[in-house]
């Protein structure tokens, strides 16, 4: 369990103006990097590229007070499509939109109170009159809710953020950064570094010591442990259990109750959703069930299962791929920048899915956000999950 980060740093050295990058290298062989200075709109982020490849870089820390934020995403999907790691200490800075930067880490690592947020870090200034700066604030807003929900990260860390002006920053808790998922600890891990990097030793109990920016490598204090290999995850189960209850969940609010295994068949009655049924039989696309003092056929995509429990009732999936095999579904989880995870349908097949659910509108409006950046396929669904059985990737089971 990851107890401690600590980093050598210049006690009061403030960051520089403007990007810069400072590598080095632990005594156990870990590569890093330090982004030193605040982002700006017209920074050259090719030069970050070229520091991180020619030192082999494997983690980035920062030295940073904020500034531009969409540089800062830009550096955190950088950050990611390296399959770089982060790690910050209070010993150096990383408030406002560098901690954007700091969600790109495919591992996270950070010291209680080491990263900071307020109002400033999700808004540029500019000198728009007053609509076309609401405008520009909303798609702002939109934009970094969209890239949280890319990196892992809870978006509800932006209201927290929104409360704090931009004079008063607000340094959050070792137990807010778990809770937002802005952290990830050995135990609990949001997406597993790929196959090539998941052997490279990451920050461990023994306090990681890294210099302050420009002290030569051979001053540097050793670490005395690194964490264990990630492990091989093993198969998961494809068993389907037996359906038995449950309840309406249909797009219409309401599902009808047919008299017979067939939308033709006469309506016995509609129920809204939330109704609790009992299932009687499973006919392969149709349910027999029990509602009330009614018996008759509801189709089973209008039936959330209780013995499933994929998802809670009531919220829906962003749905972006689907195989009918599990090594495939596995390596495109695992390859992909997104948070993704994949469950076992009812139909046997894999269905892959943004990691958390949404609320209707929510899931909605991210679906057409997502779409139209590119990250995920045009035909990406939202769908209430109703035929997902249990999750099979990629989290112990």
């Amino acid at each position: 369990m990851l107890a401690a980060l600590s980093l050598l740093a210049t006690s009061g050295s403030p960051a520089l103006a403007a990007l810069s990058y400072a590598p080095g290298v632990t005594d156990n062989g870990l590569h890093y990097l330090i982004v030193n200075g605040e982002f700006e709109s017209t920074d050259d982020l090719s030069k970050f590229v070229t520091s991180a490849q020619i030192s082999s870089t494997q983690a980035v820390t920062f030295n940073s007070s904020g500034g531009s934020v969409a540089k800062a995403m830009e550096l955190g999907r950088l950050i990611r499509s390296l399959h770089l790691i982060t790690m910050q200490a209070r010993g150096l800075e990383c408030a406002s939109a560098c901690s954007l930067a700091f969600m790109g880490g495919t591992l996270r690592f950070a010291q209680p109170g080491a990263i900071g947020v307020h109002k400033s870090s999700f808004s540029d200034d500019t000198t728009l009159n007053v609509a076309d700066a609401v405008s520009a604030v909303q798609q702002m807003t939109a934009n970094v809710i969209a890239y949280m929900t890319e990196m892992g990260v809870d978006p509800a860390v932006l209201q927290l953020a929104l409360t704090y002006n931009s004079d008063d920053i607000r340094y959050l808790s070792g137990s807010e950064m778990e809770k937002y998922h802005l952290t990830m600890t050995e135990a609990q891990p949001r997406e597993a570094p790929p196959a090539q990097t998941a052997t490279m030793p990451l920050p461990s109990i023994a306090p990681l010591a890294l210099p302050p920016a420009g002290q030569a490598a051979s001053q540097q204090p050793s670490t005395q442990a690194s964490l264990p290999p990630i492990a091989a995850e093993p198969l998961p189960s494809l068993a389907i259990p037996v359906a038995k209850s449950g309840r309406v969940q249909n797009y219409k609010g309401q599902a009808p109750l047919k008299a017979a295994s067939s939308s033709a068949s006469p309506t016995v009655a509609t129920f809204m959703n939330g109704s609790p049924l009992t299932i009687l039989d499973d006919t392969g696309k149709w349910f027999r069930v029990r509602i009330g003092n009614k018996v008759g056929y509801m189709f089973r995509s209008w039936v959330w299962v209780a013995e499933f429990g994929a998802g809670p009732y009531g919220s829906q999936f962003v749905q972006v791929k689907s195989f009918d095999n599990y090594p495939q579904t596995e390596q495109y989880v695992r390859s992909s920048p997104l948070p993704l995870t994949a469950f076992l349908a009812s139909n046997g097949w894999f269905a892959i899915t943004l990691d958390r659910t949404f609320d209707p509108d929510s899931a909605e409006a991210l679906l057409t956000k997502l779409k139209a950046s590119g990250s995920i396929p045009d035909d990406a669904i939202v769908t209430w999950g109703n035929a997902f059985v249990r999750k099979v990737c990629c989290t112990k089971q």
